[in-house]
C-alpha cells in the first residue's frame, strides 16, 4: 500500500543554549519574522512559503506539553551542531554575501551544484550550520 502524499516540511528545529541570543541572530541577520515565543522556552519564525523555524532552548522540551485545546506535544531535545538551509533567489546570492559580510558573519563555504544551484554556509550563534540556496541543486528544487 502506498503512503498518503506528503506536502513538505513544515517546521524545522533547532535547539540552543541562549534563546535571546539565537532569536536576535534569525531576527537581525537573517530577517525572520517572529510568530509566538515566550522568551525562555521558544521562538517561532516565519520562514516563508508557509514553513516555520522553531527555536528551543536545550533542556526546555524534556516534559510532555499540553496543548490548551487538546493533547500534549511528547518531549524532545537535541544537541551538537545541525544543519538547516533556507531558499533564496539565484538574483539575491551576491547580496546575501554581502549582506552577511556587514554584519561580520563569517562565510564558511560557498558551492557550486552541478545543476547550476549556488549555496553559501555560515554558522549561527550555537554553531548550527545554516545554508541559503539558490535553486538548482536537487531534481526538486
Amino acid at each position: 500500500m502506498k503512503a498518503p502524499g506528503i506536502q513538505g516540511v513544515v517546521e524545522t528545529i533547532l535547539y540552543t543554549s541562549d534563546l535571546r541570543r539565537a532569536t536576535a541572530f534569525y531576527r537581525e541577520v537573517l530577517g525572520l519574522a517572529p510568530m509566538k515565543g515566550d522568551g525562555e522556552r521558544f521562538q517561532a519564525f516565519d520562514a516563508g512559503a508557509g514553513r516555520v523555524l522553531l527555536l528551543f532552548r536545550q533542556g526546555g522540551t524534556l516534559e510532555p506539553q499540553p496543548v490548551a485545546t487538546g493533547g500534549v506535544i511528547p518531549p524532545h531535545d537535541g544537541q551538537g551542531p545541525l544543519h538547516i538551509a533556507f531558499a533564496i533567489t539565484a538574483a539575491d546570492y551576491d547580496p546575501w554575501c554581502d549582506h552577511l559580510r556587514a554584519r561580520a558573519v563569517a562565510i564558511e563555504s560557498e558551492t557550486r551544484w552541478e545543476r547550476g544551484g549556488r549555496s553559501i554556509y555560515f554558522r549561527d550563534p550555537d554553531n548550527h550550520l545554516v545554508e541559503l540556496v539558490t535553486p538548482g541543486i536537487w531534481p526538486n528544487y
